[in-house]
């Protein structure tokens, strides 16, 4: 069977767009509307949210090769999601002070018309530097926390937070592309 090569972006997020479009400008990006909740093992977690997303913009009937990703920050074992309110922002910006944590990203590929699907996750240390309470507020005030795991984006002011990392940077940003292309050149064979 002849795979349909169509790429679907099961995500709204413009920081994966915009990563996406690294790998190529030929896709589509469909909200799946999968609420990015759960418990239990991080690495576990993230495939399953990233293969619910998949399977939502399948259930909508988008054919092709859909991917999926989710991504999450944990530290001592904890998953730290998108903080609702500024002091749950404050509270996990200052457990991530001068300390290391992972990001971790479970992409999930599935390919419709053949039903064959592909899955990894990816895991990147980030060691944030000491920040102080005033730098902490001033971040908040530019609220760039909102929506964003763990309270922060690298891909903007937090950037200077960042002392260290080992891994895929873009893997913190959203999107680890070089696993992606992986993936997607197993699955076309």
């Amino acid at each position: 069977m002849k795979l349909n090569n169509r790429l679907i972006l099961a995500s709204g997020s413009p920081r994966r767009i915009e990563l996406l479009q690294y790998v190529t400008r030929d896709f589509i990006a469909v909200k799946s509307g999968v609420q990015e909740e759960g418990a239990g093992d991080p690495r576990d977690l993230a495939i399953i949210l990233a293969k619910r997303k998949a399977e939502a913009v399948a259930a909508q009937g988008y054919r092709g090769i859909i991917i999926g990703a989710d991504t999450m920050v944990c530290i001592d074992d904890e998953i730290l999601g998108k903080p609702t309110t500024r002091n749950e922002a404050r509270h996990m910006l200052s457990r991530l002070s001068n300390r290391e944590h992972i990001v971790i990203t479970g992409l999930y590929l599935l390919a419709t018309e053949s039903g064959q699907e592909r899955q990894e996750v990816v895991g990147t240390a980030v060691t944030f530097r000491e920040l102080s309470m005033v730098e902490i507020e001033s971040y908040l005030d530019k609220e760039e926390y909102l929506d964003k795991a763990g309270a922060y984006s690298i891909g903007g002011k937090a950037a200077l937070f960042i002392e260290r990392i080992e891994g895929d940077f873009y893997n913190v940003l959203g999107l680890p592309l070089c696993q992606l292309q992986l993936l997607l050149d197993d699955l076309r064979g």
